[in-house]
């Protein structure tokens, strides 16, 4: 279910064990790639029947309920013939580099979820005609791209890019004919209302993940908001709330 990318350097097949994954050796649960298998063929059902080439979707890796989060993770799924694949950035073993891929549905969500669950938005006509042949295209995939990546990247920065950031990016690409650069890209969401969610993280808190994670960084992010431990961040549900609202999606389908 996978197709291969070579044609540029910033995007690459790894095999799952470095896919936004943990290194860690452990074997993988039967059980759990079961449940990771079901999930896709649910939502590969959900897909089919909803008439989409282009859909937003998005995973519970983690319990982000701490912080208000249902999802962690999102990226476009794009039906190509008869079968679906997802683009999407990952952060390779935990390190402060990421890259986009390619992958199929069963591979999306086997990387020990947190809860099997999908969430699903079908993108308006327009939005979908647009962001399809950007999706096909590895040159377009790979444009917005920066391979520095915190899991908490400020939202209209281009010191770093968070996963969610990059699916938001990428999306502005493809509607907007000048938003060639990540600035552009940012602008252009800025004037269409997107709002990050905002992230009360303790100074305490921010020290411990600096300096335990090398996929955390706080630098980039305005020192009064900051100090305020206010930080704002692209998170799934910000998306899906701005897409419903701005008319360029719909609301959730949720799949278990």
């Amino acid at each position: 279910m996978k197709r291969a990318f070579a044609a540029a350097a910033l995007l690459c097949i790894a095999t799952l064990a470095h896919a936004g994954r943990s290194c860690e050796q452990k074997a993988p649960q039967a059980h759990n790639i079961e449940r990771a298998m079901n999930l896709a063929e649910h939502t590969a059902r959900q897909l089919d029947t909803s008439g989409a080439q282009v859909v937003a979707l998005a995973r519970v890796g983690q319990n982000l309920s701490e912080y208000g989060q249902r999802y962690s993770h999102m990226g476009w799924a794009y039906r190509d013939g008869d079968r679906w694949y997802v683009a999407h950035k990952l952060n390779q073993c935990g390190s402060a580099v990421a890259v986009v891929y390619r992958q199929g549905l069963g591979e999306f969500f086997l990387d020990d979820l947190y809860d099997y669950q999908a969430g699903i938005v079908v993108l308006a006509p327009e939005a979908q005609a647009r962001l399809l042949p950007v999706l096909r295209s590895n040159a377009q995939l790979a444009q917005l791209n920066t391979p520095r990546y915190s899991m908490v990247a400020y939202p209209w920065a281009q010191t770093y890019q968070q996963s969610n950031q990059w699916v938001l990016e990428t999306l502005a690409l493809s509607q907007d004919p000048t938003a060639q650069t990540r600035e552009r890209a940012q602008d252009w969401l800025q004037r269409q209302g997107y709002q990050p969610a905002t992230l009360h993280i303790s100074a305490f808190k921010r020290l411990g993940a600096r300096m335990t994670a090398a996929n955390v960084a706080f630098d980039d992010h305005p020192n009064a908001k900051r100090f305020s431990d206010h930080i704002e961040t692209v998170t799934v549900d910000s998306v899906f709330t701005w897409l419903n609202r701005s008319g360029l999606g719909g609301p959730v389908q949720v799949v278990r």
